[in-house]
């Protein structure tokens, strides 16, 4: 019997993200988004926004450059599979927890403060194209 776990979330990211690395050097980086939905109540007639909260794992280079690129606010594609756990606490209890291990990511949108501050870099003068004539012969 065949069988699929694949989860594609786009969210928002609610924090930079915590990278670390294991024993044997490979990066692990941890991310919460939010996805959000609005419904109206049946009730009341008002618009009522529904926020869900994901966790994200990410390994190795996909690790590496999610901790690189992906801050606080960018929006952010990803794909992956859903995977269960649980572990115990410094209080004895039993937590279940649900992650997403994403094997895809791609940046859709960085926060302001960083779009302005890749706005203010400095342009690369003379490229080589500039005395290229504007018509192309295809």
């Amino acid at each position: 019997m065949a069988s699929v776990n694949k989860t594609i979330l786009i969210g928002a990211v609610g924090r930079d993200p915590e990278v670390r690395y294991s024993q044997s050097g490979k990066a692990i980086a941890n991310l919460s988004i939010a996805t959000s939905q609005k419904r109206k109540d049946k009730q009341t007639g008002e618009y009522i926004e529904d926020t869900q909260w994901h966790r994200l794992k990410f390994f190795d280079k996909l690790a590496e450059i999610v901790g690189e690129y992906v801050k606080k606010g960018s929006t952010i594609y990803v794909e992956g599979q859903i995977k269960y756990g649980k572990f115990t606490n410094k209080d004895g209890m039993e937590i279940s927890t649900v992650d997403i291990v994403c094997d895809e990511m791609t940046i859709l949108s960085r926060p302001k403060d960083q779009k302005d501050q890749a706005a203010e870099k400095p342009k690369p003068q003379g490229s080589g194209f500039d005395d290229m004539e504007d018509d192309i012969p295809f």
